[in-house]
């Protein structure tokens, strides 16, 4: 059976774009404004307290991981109180060198390496909405050698390095992932992998999203009464089945349309349509336009 997880990060066309090291020592603290690109940083030693808008802060120390598919506005302090300095992301330049917060002289306290990258999936929003809005999670050596690499990779300009790159951070997007406790994760797939009825159905609807699937197909795979599978998916994932199902074909159709892998007619029947037109009359009320001009406008 299909593998959900990867293929949602394969679709999200994961590409690095810088990664940084970052030290505080002294009473400081930095306040990001929202930023909707996806973000990451491996603690390498000392402490801090990272504070992210809807959810509790956490105290970060050396081997921790975090993730965020869509950084919201966050503030990343010392454990002593401090002012907050703003930054807003997406105006400051990137930087070259490591980034000091508090005070300048001296060995820091904490230095952690950090970065973000992009998406080129045409639907990122929608596959990003699938994943926590925050991952935390300690002590798993492979992701710091991970994020490691990508730095090391980011700052050379070696042949094959953008390949390098995205296959770098598909991997840690992927060990980030099934390396949080998806029992603890908000409603999303993550969730709805943990669960060991509701993560066949998943398997089978993501490896032949062109069946034409009921939520009855999908209660039998999973072992349930149509009546608590879809209870049970919906409190899970989010989304009740049948909407989950149109917004996995759609973002598959998007995806084809963008690369001009197929024409229509093939895209059509890829995803579960009988002719082009009914697709076209799905796309259309799912994206608001019609697959050809969505398809024209996706070309460089």
């Amino acid at each position: 059976m299909a593998d959900p997880l990867a293929q949602v990060v394969q679709l999200l066309r994961p590409r690095a774009v810088y990664a940084k090291v970052i030290s505080g020592a002294g009473s400081w603290a930095v306040r990001y404004s929202a930023f909707g690109e996806p973000s990451f940083c491996t603690m390498l030693e000392g402490e801090c307290v990272l504070a992210v808008d809807g959810q509790q802060p956490l105290a970060l120390v050396a081997g921790d991981f975090v993730l965020m598919p869509a950084t919201p506005g966050f503030t990343m302090s010392s454990l002593e109180p401090a002012m907050p300095v703003a930054v807003n992301p997406k105006l400051a330049p990137a930087p070259t060198d490591e980034i000091r917060h508090g005070r300048r002289e001296g060995p820091p306290d904490m230095r952690m390496l950090g970065g973000y990258f992009a998406f080129d999936s045409p639907d990122a929003s929608l596959l990003a909405s699938l994943l926590p809005t925050l991952l935390h999670v300690r002590d798993i050596g492979r992701l710091s050698v991970l994020v490691q690499l990508v730095r090391e990779e980011s700052l050379e300009q070696k042949p094959g390095r953008d390949l390098v790159l995205e296959r770098l951070v598909e991997l840690l997007l992927i060990e980030a992932l099934r390396s949080t406790p998806g029992e603890a994760a908000p409603p999303g797939l993550l969730r709805g992998l943990a669960d060991p009825r509701l993560s066949i159905a998943l398997r089978h609807l993501h490896g032949d999203p062109a069946h034409s699937w009921t939520v009855a197909d999908l209660a039998g795979k999973a072992a349930l009464s149509r009546s608590a599978f879809f209870e049970r998916f919906s409190r899970a994932v989010g989304l009740p089945p049948m909407e989950y199902l149109l917004a996995w074909r759609m973002a598959i159709a998007k995806d084809l349309l963008a690369r001009g892998d197929a024409g229509i007619a093939e895209v059509a029947e890829r995803v579960g349509y009988g002719c082009a037109s009914a697709f076209s009359t799905a796309f259309r009320r799912c994206v608001g336009q019609p697959p050809g001009r969505y398809a024209r406008q996706q070309t460089p």
